[in-house]
């Protein structure tokens, strides 16, 4: 059965592009199934889907998140169709089983006034100069790109150079997409490329090498970290005025989503715009303006409270 699981992860990695977060719980997923076939004295090339949906109903039993339960049967539906079409198998095991259904719960999101209060704190928050245009330059690129907050803090410094109106950005899988530029994000961008730029030629000079990265840190990633900007938007959150326990970076991606679709942009161009591999992803924030539009005529019809 181990042989079984290094293939098809080898295949993922390369016919897929899986990413080694994806491999790892593909990885988990299927050394707990082989454990459970082993126990049932059988294995992946002789298992049914009695022993299929016997698995999950113990994963039910010791009071798995039904989340999880959907993931594992997920990777047990990836390795039984892989283990067909190389003809390991003359049978999917795993086809007709229905999962269970996972919840979908609408991301939390932002008013734009909420983010303009978060915008100008920004510009205020820090102990220099040179923190406060990074951090306004950091939370402008965030809400003029909705990019994930891994993207924006690992952004490498040439992605910026020669002011450009679009920006090349790295994502899941390594796949790239482009992302324009706002006004106030270019503004931004200039104004701490400048000063970061006299920072690392003062440090050079000290015999510092300079850094591959636009936001860099003295830390062991060269770069700030998911950590450190998650604290920095929750002081821009107090500093404007916001609930900080409705604020996180990705409540800002989200932010960025929902305004635009709010605005009347295509799904197809956000879903372009965040990355993201399946349109279906992307139409969570159509719910989103649905409860918004059900709130608003809770709130404001003259008829409501009858």
């Amino acid at each position: 059965m181990q042989n079984w699981i290094e293939t098809f992860l080898e295949a993922m990695y390369a016919e897929h592009d899986a990413s080694e977060n994806t491999l790892k719980a593909y990885a988990a997923d299927l050394r707990e199934f082989s454990g459970f076939l082993a126990a049932a004295k059988t294995d992946f090339a002789r298992a049914t889907r009695d022993d299929v949906e016997g698995y999950l109903i113990s994963l039910d039993q010791r009071g798995m998140a039904q989340a999880t339960r959907a993931r594992r049967l997920s990777s047990l539906r990836q390795l039984f169709r892989f283990a067909f079409e190389e003809g390991w198998r003359d049978d999917d095991p795993a086809t007709q089983i229905r999962g269970p259904r996972k919840k979908r719960h609408l991301p939390k999101t932002l008013s734009e006034a909420e983010v303009d209060r978060l915008l100008e704190a920004a510009q205020t928050t820090g102990r220099s100069e040179t923190d406060r245009l990074r951090n306004s330059c950091l939370i402008q690129l965030l809400y003029a790109t909705g990019m994930r907050v891994s993207e924006l803090v690992s952004l490498p410094v040439a992605a910026v150079r020669g002011n450009p109106e679009m920006l090349l950005v790295r994502g899941k899988g390594d796949k790239e997409r482009l992302v324009p530029l706002s006004p106030p994000a270019k503004m931004a961008v200039a104004a701490w490329l400048k000063r970061r730029d006299r920072d690392e030629d003062a440090a050079r000079l000290k015999g510092k090498q300079p850094s591959r990265f636009l936001f860099p840190s003295s830390g062991k990633l060269g770069h700030l970290t998911r950590i450190r900007f998650y604290t920095l938007v929750k002081e821009f959150a107090v500093n404007g005025g916001v609930s900080p326990d409705a604020v996180t970076p990705h409540t800002l991606r989200h932010a960025f989503a929902t305004h635009l679709l709010a605005g009347g942009a295509d799904l197809r161009v956000i879903q372009m715009l965040l990355g993201h591999a399946d349109v279906a992803t992307t139409e969570i924030y159509t719910h989103v303006l649905d409860e918004n539009l059900k709130k608003l005529v809770m709130e404001r019809h003259p008829l409501a409270e009858d």
